[in-house]
């Protein structure tokens, strides 16, 4: 009997609704194609490939905490397994597709595939160099030692032996290679070997090949225990363990070679938006494919026999542009564990507790500290737990008769969907806009799902075509005879994780106008119907484009009259054409622009005639920077925006995205004071934007006391 998807409570699911094509606003820019032309823009793969070379130099850094430099080696890492499963795979398929025009900047498909293929070999082979010359010796002086094989000692021998039959072996199934055992099929990013083997076994069979797929439950990172260690933080790598005692899987044969390697494939999830009639069962029965798209990628050890590498390639298909033959482990980001496995706080970045704003502090309601003024809290120098309050509060709040949510990433056990659960039970009306196709996270949010129907709220999966990526909670309240709506809008997900590792801001209030645009926003979200007219809130894929190229051509115009003109922004990336022919434009007319993009930006800052008063930096520390803000000086009466959108093509066409002023004055100049200023002061952890697309390092005014925003930030916020 074949077993189906457990269905969802039918009485209370929503499909996605779709909605009305709206064609792009006026390009009233092309009116100069001077500005259109190739040379002005940076390719947006090979600037993305820059920000994590930016993520590398923190793990070269001396300045930033050993255990911390090995964390940034490892999200460098992790970092490039994403941008091959989706970036270089997306280019792939444009390629099997025969779709090869060039983007902005001119480059072809194939010319963009070879110049990453270049500048990715060497940002792997940079990496491997971080750790074999940098991290390892440096982290041996501090008693933390990867003992290689070569160094066990007959006690540590003995013991890797005992755990390797105990622990490892029942695990491992080699395959040999023979007519009846073809090549298997294996798991993306996933620990493989090749064994090179002489002789013949028990069936007379000797292809002398064989491949031992690694199963992702044993550790990478094993730690030695005492007394076979010489120190408290001894590790052994899983890959020397299984070197060490590959002639146990093939027994009466010899080995004359083992040697790992990994494969990088296709994660896009493969799911036509307008032939699905159920998306949740849809990406149910995709998810799992995911770990067999296709190959995109080889990563294989430096003293692998050409012959076998070549044999590697033909099996999947990929040549030497394709192929990174590495000097140590193939999985760098499984050595995150040692982070955690190391109880060293002098090798890690201070402790810190995020603080709550005064005025909360001792604050019981919550719904009262909001109709007392606007409250913005700047995360993750500021606590989210004011926002997991508002929410707890809402569901146990007898005068509370509605919540509505968008949830794009929420994280397991999360506090916020623990809410939402208790208010549905409570029997208040719960309504959930999840977005089943945040990348990465689709296995997790359909569970959300699944638990947010079985405790009675109504659950929708956001638009076909467009992801809901739009940060925002609103609670109805009865008060006396009215109801009263409280927002939570912000620029990051709703993630307690996260929200203590990146920089996001969120707003609190109990504006009409912001009220009865967020309700209009969710109406459209859960029904059918044409575009509601907002009054304050800018929402992609509708307004918000519009809005920001209208905005920017303001401010040139107030620069040809003479008036004040001033555009400061930050945000993740910059790459929508549009926007930049926009900026380009200002700049000609005289427009001081300063811009913090923390990764791709494919606009060229100083080009002479075009964009000379543009300056471009880009922020990595400790925190990922992850606030959008976007200042106008509008001629003397200045308007501050945060929004849940970057400046590209899919933030402003291809999501659902809200964008919304900070109307208090003294907020807007907080937003600013902290979310910008900061930044553009930084001389610690910034880097300046060269007109060719790479990036310098910003020198500290004073070597001893280097400004940087993310510390000065601490400092101010958390004391």
């Amino acid at each position: 009997m074949s077993s189906e998807p457990k269905p969802v409570n039918e009485s209370t699911r929503r499909k996605a609704p779709r909605l009305r094509s709206v064609p792009l606003p006026p390009a009233s820019e092309d009116a100069d194609p001077s500005l259109a032309a190739p040379e002005l823009y940076v390719n947006r793969e090979l600037s993305l490939l820059e920000f994590n070379r930016r993520v590398l130099a923190q793990a070269k850094d001396p300045e930033v905490p050993l255990l911390e430099r090995m964390r940034f080696l490892c999200i460098c890492s992790r970092n490039l397994d994403e941008f091959f499963e989706v970036r270089v795979a997306g280019l792939e398929k444009r390629l099997e597709f025969g779709q090869t025009q060039p983007g902005p900047d001119g480059l072809s498909v194939v010319e963009t595939l070879a110049r990453i293929s270049e500048v990715a070999h060497d940002l792997v082979a940079e990496q491997y160099r971080v750790l074999n010359d940098a991290l390892i010796p440096a982290l041996q002086e501090q008693d933390v030692r990867f003992l290689p094989r070569e160094g066990w000692g007959d006690g540590l021998r003995a013991w890797v032996e005992r755990f390797f039959q105990r622990e490892m072996l029942p695990l491992l199934t080699p395959m040999g290679l023979d007519p009846a055992h073809p090549f298997p099929r294996v798991l993306n990013k996933n620990l493989n070997f090749i064994v090179a083997l002489t002789g013949k076994d028990a069936f007379g069979r000797s292809s002398g090949l064989a491949i031992v797929q690694v199963p992702r439950s044993l550790p990478r990172l094993i730690p030695v225990p005492m007394p076979h260690a010489r120190g408290q933080h001894d590790f052994l790598f899983l890959s020397s363990v299984i070197h060490a005692h590959v002639e146990d899987l093939f027994p009466g044969m010899e080995v004359d070679g083992c040697y790992q390697f990994r494969v990088t494939r296709n994660s896009d999830l493969l799911v036509e938006d307008e032939e699905v009639d159920d998306l949740l069962h849809a990406l149910e029965g995709e998810l799992p494919g995911r770990r067999f798209g296709d190959e995109v990628r080889l990563e294989v050890a430096d003293n692998c026999p050409e012959h076998l590498v070549s044999f590697l390639m033909d099996q999947f298909e990929l040549g030497d542009e394709e192929t990174y033959r590495v000097n140590g482990p193939v999985n760098l980001n499984r050595l995150m564990g040692v982070i955690e496995l190391v109880d060293r706080p002098d090798l890690k970045f201070p402790a810190f507790t995020p603080c709550v704003p005064d005025h909360l502090l001792h604050t019981k309601d919550i719904f009262e500290a909001i109709r007392r003024r606007d409250i913005l809290l700047h995360h993750p120098f500021e606590s989210f737990a004011p926002v997991v309050d508002f929410l707890r509060q809402a569901a146990r709040d007898r005068d509370v008769v509605a919540i509505k949510q968008t949830l794009y990433r929420a994280g397991a056990d999360s506090a916020v969907v623990a809410a939402l659960v208790e208010a549905a039970r409570g029997g208040k009306e719960v309504t959930a806009i999840i977005e089943l196709r945040a990348r990465f996270d689709e296995e997790e949010n359909i569970r959300l799902a699944n638990r947010l129907h079985d405790a009675g709220a109504h659950v929708a999966y956001g638009v076909v075509g467009h992801k809901t990526h739009a940060k925002m909670a609103l609670v109805v309240r009865r008060e006396g005879r009215e109801l009263r709506r409280y927002v939570h809008l912000g620029t990051g997900n709703y993630h307690t994780g996260t929200s203590r590792q990146y920089t996001d801001i969120g707003l609190l209030s109990c504006d009409e106008g912001l009220g009865e645009d967020v309700h209009r926003i969710f109406l459209q979200l859960t029904g059918l119907g044409r575009v509601p007219p907002l009054g304050m809130v800018w929402q992609a894929p509708f307004t918000l484009h519009a809005n920001v190229v209208r905005c920017i051509d303001r401010e040139a115009d107030n620069a040809r009259a003479g008036k004040p003109a001033r555009i400061r922004a930050k945000m993740n990336s910059l790459t929508e054409p549009r926007i930049i022919r926009a900026l380009y434009r200002a700049s000609r007319a005289g427009v001081e622009i300063d811009l913090v993009v923390r990764g791709i930006c494919c606009l060229r800052p100083g080009v002479p005639g075009v964009s000379e008063s543009i300056r471009v930096r880009s922020v990595v520390g400790r925190f990922l920077e992850h606030s959008r803000i976007f200042c106008f000086e509008n001629g003397g009466a200045p308007e501050v925006y945060l929004s849940s959108a970057d400046w590209m093509e899919r933030n402003c066409f291809l999501r659902v995205e809200t964008c919304f002023p900070v109307r208090d004055a003294g907020l807007a100049e907080r937003v600013v004071a902290e979310g910008v200023e900061p930044y553009l002061e930084d001389d610690g952890q910034a880097w300046r934007m060269r007109m060719d697309g790479s990036y310098e390092r910003v020198v500290p005014a004073d070597a001893a006391a280097p400004r940087v925003a993310q510390t000065r930030l601490m400092a101010r916020l958390t004391g």
